[in-house]
């Protein structure tokens, strides 16, 4: 008969998770996530399997958790437009910058390992086709508000909202001003979310 779990396993992947952050998946030794984690490695990858098994199960559920934040701030929103222009500021929101320097786990994770990591590659397009069919929702909520034109198409308004934002994001991740990444920001919405005419 197994022995039961003595551990926290959110706590466990949220740690490793953030070692993984911090550090890119190269750099993250194993001996930093048994530092993150508290864990013997037996009982680690006990648990978790490997150290790749365990990266992509801490970015699947990274991934998950933002996507379930931005459904449910889609539908807290007091209008569709609201939770739009929240998503493409949120790389500038921190005023200290060190949340823009972190950057995101998906995007650090995309750039390190997308071309030599398919399931990297097949987990980004998966978060980022949830998140466009989200921005789309919300626009289309949008455009029947009054907020975006009639004749703007809300899928590809999504797409470019999300490269824009992405690019944000690469951009805050050198530690670029956020004072400039929030100028920048309210330059794309002013650009990619036209107005009805009133």
């Amino acid at each position: 008969m197994a022995r039961p779990r003595k551990f926290d396993e959110e706590r466990v992947l949220l740690a490793v998770r953030d070692a993984f952050w911090d550090k890119g998946y190269a750099a993250t030794s194993l001996d930093d996530l048994l530092q993150a984690s508290g864990l013997g490695k037996g009982s680690l990858y006990g648990a978790f399997g490997d150290k790749h098994t365990l990266f992509l199960r801490a970015l699947r559920d990274y991934d998950n958790a933002n996507l379930l934040a931005l459904r449910e701030s889609l539908e807290s929103a007091a209008r569709g437009i609201d939770m739009v222009r929240d998503f493409v500021l949120g790389p500038a929101a921190d005023p200290t910058g060190v949340v823009s320097r972190r950057g995101c786990l998906l995007a650090n994770s995309n750039a390190e390992l997308a071309a030599s990591t398919p399931e990297v590659a097949a987990e980004a397009r998966r978060s980022y086709d949830a998140i466009t069919a989200i921005l789309t929702e919300a626009l289309e909520r949008a455009r029947r508000e009054g907020d975006l034109a009639p004749d703007a198409d809300p899928a590809d308004t999504a797409r470019a909202v999300l490269v824009a934002q992405l690019g944000l994001v690469a951009l805050g991740r050198t530690g670029e001003a956020p004072d400039t990444l929030a100028a920048a920001a309210r330059s794309v919405l002013t650009r990619l979310l036209p107005a009805a005419a009133r």
